[in-house]
């Protein structure tokens, strides 16, 4: 089995062609180069009532199913066009299993989630951030995200769109869309950040989840505001790579 770090993501074009057309091998080469993205998913349905193992193999029929229906043409990477399908696949299968189920703490958390950002938009004229968002509701980031996510009914791509049957939501939505790809972007991101260094790490953690300025970062970490901006770019390099087929 190749492992995560051996594996050159340049081959990933290649070997999905290969896949397409039936050849095993490459299939099973492609589930195992993007396990780690599997893995990383499968954490957010811990204790529904079933195996981690079993969810993994879950998540993995919907990494085939993105081999099968993935095309270039869509400009999206493969990572993160395979991420809304391992999710819906898991999804499906813990829905028809009768084992997802919200509860009225996580259904009001979301509807008060609802208010506080249509009363900020109003106020502000633009939507707020996570961070924002969950001051204002007095919640945590992940607990507001969790809520979020279950205020929205998963749907597949393929469904068609009111009356229209050639009209697909994969057709309906823009390439450079407003939402739905930014957290399957996020999503990818979380997967390329885990393969940083601990130093460079640490930077992503305070730039963009503490909201940390340069300056602050740089006094906490006991290096200067410059190399903290130079580490920057050399990492915002290094994730555009791992980022691309």
């Amino acid at each position: 089995m190749n492992s995560q770090k051996q594996f050159d993501y340049s081959k990933n074009a290649e070997l999905i062609e290969k896949a397409q057309k039936g050849d095993k091998t490459a299939m099973e080469e492609l589930i195992n180069a993007n396990m780690g993205l599997i893995r990383s998913i499968v954490p957010r349905f811990a204790d529904r009532g079933v195996e981690y193992e079993d969810l993994v193999q879950i998540g993995a029929v919907g990494m085939i199913k993105a081999v099968k229906s993935y095309e270039a043409s869509y400009g999206t990477v493969f990572s993160t066009y395979a991420v809304p399908l391992i999710i819906g696949e898991i999804r499906r299968f813990l829905r028809d299993d009768g084992i997802i189920k919200v509860s009225r703490t996580v259904k009001r958390t979301a509807q008060n989630a609802m208010r506080q950002k249509e009363k900020f938009v109003s106020e502000h004229g633009y939507e707020p951030r996570i961070s924002e968002l969950a001051k204002l509701c007095d919640t945590s980031e992940e607990e507001l995200t969790e809520a979020l996510e279950s205020a929205y009914p998963m749907h597949s791509l393929s469904e068609t769109v009111g009356d229209e049957e050639n009209v697909t939501l994969e057709g309906a939505v823009r390439s450079d869309d407003d939402g739905i790809n930014d957290l399957c972007e996020t999503l990818s991101l979380r997967e390329a950040v885990k393969k940083l260094d601990e130093f460079e790490r640490k930077i992503i953690y305070m730039r963009y989840f503490r909201d940390y300025s340069q300056q602050r970062t740089a006094d906490a970490l006991g290096i200067s505001q410059v190399k903290v901006s130079r580490a920057e770019k050399k990492i915002y390099e290094k994730l555009r790579q791992m980022l691309t087929v």
